[in-house]
């Protein structure tokens, strides 16, 4: 994204103030991709969703803040980064009220769409904001720093925030947080924050649109089916939709004076092979935690808190192989690392495949959840510097803000493929626990599967761990895609890595 050469400060507003406020942003809007997740149970009780279609109160939010995040950097170049920074938290904000309040699924579906319309604004605008408030040096560092280190821990200070308001309060907190958060940025903002200088440009809005909602009718495809079956009109219909528009963002983005997406990025086989790599990791990441909140809280009976608690593990795994591939890619260089992170990935999700009705968290789910996290810490890192490789300083924020894209659709189309597996091996599992509840079940538990028309516990509990782990095979196989790709297209040597960090930190922490 094109900035001011020089950061212009007006000398009565404390530069202190502005990181905070900056920082807080980008904690809320990465703290809101894992704060709902702890509450999923919670919010499939109260609103009726069934299992496959909880995966639509991530996925919402995923597909809108992927499919707008490189609009919402061009917006701030052109129409100025305070003023675009502004609505977007004052459009994140206002969708997690009405969310709060939601009485009906669709009804926090759209909220959680327009949260992550909101996010996409505000958060490349943020970073951007560090470039024109702060001079470059020491200070912008610093300032580059305290940005990586909110997104880095978000997620982690979200899944513990959200254990925490749900189980004290109730899950529709983890959405009205928010409100306080976002109008004390809003109010803060134009005191503390200057106005960046606008740049001339043109708003892709073809692309974005055909991009966004082609992935979302493909998501839709995907989960419709799993609810019904692949031969209803609607899940067919939907692919069709898919296939369509996103034949038509590749005829637009071809022949868009400035695209949201330029093509010439895939041109190099080691970035098209990042972001295919990028993808399919993704997909698996957010699967993997979507599926074991299901599993700790509905099968094992943790509350809300201890949930939280069960994920610092794989952020702790994470954390230390990030500054352990740090050390590594100057010894090693960049292939080696991916190679042993997606082995490291694949790992994890085939121990989880191994989990039953039985294991306990320390036994079944804790060890595979941290080998997951010491592979995805050795990729995160990795793949960053790869993405912007070979490519101008100047376009490396582009390069950077499709891998962060890539990382969020990826997920969300990856998650629908999920609990599409999910959704048929639990309707199978179910007809053959049937004779068995029939013949074992008290009358109370008859009437009670009647009235909510699913098996009662520990019925379900079959049901449930056998849809999982059928979605936990599909997942190796997408860490195998992301592996056979470090090794069979990736070309990036040690010797490119002074290139490499060099690109890197021309794009900026990742968002």
């Amino acid at each position: 994204m094109p900035t001011t050469p020089h950061a212009s400060r007006s000398p009565n507003r404390p530069p202190g103030i502005a990181l905070a406020v900056i920082a807080a942003c980008q904690l809320m809007v990465i703290l809101d991709a894992t704060i709902v997740n702890i509450a999923l149970p919670h919010i499939q009780d109260a609103l009726s969703f069934s299992t496959t279609g909880l995966s639509w109160v991530l996925s919402a939010y995923t597909l809108t803040f992927g499919g707008l995040l490189l609009l919402g950097g061009r917006a701030g170049d052109i129409l100025g980064r305070r003023r675009v920074f502004l609505t977007g938290i004052l459009v994140f904000t206002l969708a997690s009220l009405l969310g709060g309040f939601a009485q009906e699924p669709w009804q926090l579906l759209a909220a959680r769409a327009l949260q992550g319309a909101g996010g996409a604004i505000a958060s490349p605008t943020a970073l951007a904001l560090i470039t024109t408030t702060f001079p470059e040096g020491p200070q912008r560092n610093r300032a580059f720093g305290v940005f990586a280190a909110v997104s880095a821990g978000g997620g982690a200070i979200g899944m513990l925030a959200g254990g925490m308001l749900t189980e004290w309060l109730d899950w529709r907190s983890v959405l009205f947080v928010n409100v306080p958060i976002g109008l004390a940025i809003a109010f803060l903002t134009p005191r503390f924050i200057d106005e960046s200088e606008r740049h001339p440009g043109r708003f892709d809005l073809a692309g974005a649109l055909t991009s966004t909602v082609g992935m979302s009718a493909l998501v839709y495809g995907f989960i419709r089916a799993s609810e019904e079956s692949w031969t209803d009109g609607l899940a067919l219909g939907a692919f069709v939709a898919a296939v369509l528009l996103l034949a038509a963002f590749v005829v637009v983005e071809s022949r868009a004076r400035e695209p949201i997406t330029p093509l010439r990025m895939f041109a190099d086989r080691n970035r098209s092979g990042t972001y295919v790599f990028m993808l399919s990791l993704a997909a698996a990441m957010l699967g993997m935690f979507f599926f074991i909140v299901l599993f700790v809280q509905n099968v094992l009976g943790f509350g809300p808190i201890r949930a939280g608690l069960a994920f610092l593990p794989v952020t702790a795994a994470i954390g230390v192989t990030s500054g352990l591939a740090q050390r590594l890619l100057p010894v090693f260089g960049p292939k080696p690392c991916m190679l042993a992170g997606a082995a490291l990935t694949g790992t994890g999700l085939f121990w989880l495949t191994l989990i039953t009705p039985d294991s306990s968290y320390l036994g079944g789910v804790l060890g595979p959840m941290v080998t997951f996290g010491f592979g995805m810490g050795l990729n995160f890192v990795t793949v960053t510097l790869t993405a912007v490789s070979g490519i101008a300083p100047h376009e490396a924020g582009a390069a950077s803000g499709l891998l962060n894209a890539t990382q969020q659709v990826g997920g969300s189309l990856g998650l629908s493929i999920l609990v599409t597996v999910y959704g048929t091996a639990s309707r199978d599992e179910e007809k053959r626990q049937m004779p068995d509840f029939l013949a074992q079940a008290t009358p109370g538990q008859k009437a009670a599967f009647v009235k909510e028309q699913q098996l009662p516990a520990p019925w379900s509990h079959d049901v449930l761990t056998a849809g999982i782990t059928s979605a936990f095979t599909a997942a190796v196989v997408m860490a195998l895609v992301a592996l056979a790709t470090a090794a069979v297209v990736l070309r990036v040597r040690r010797s490119d890595l002074a290139a490499l960090s060099g690109a890197a930190e021309a794009a900026g922490p990742a968002v």
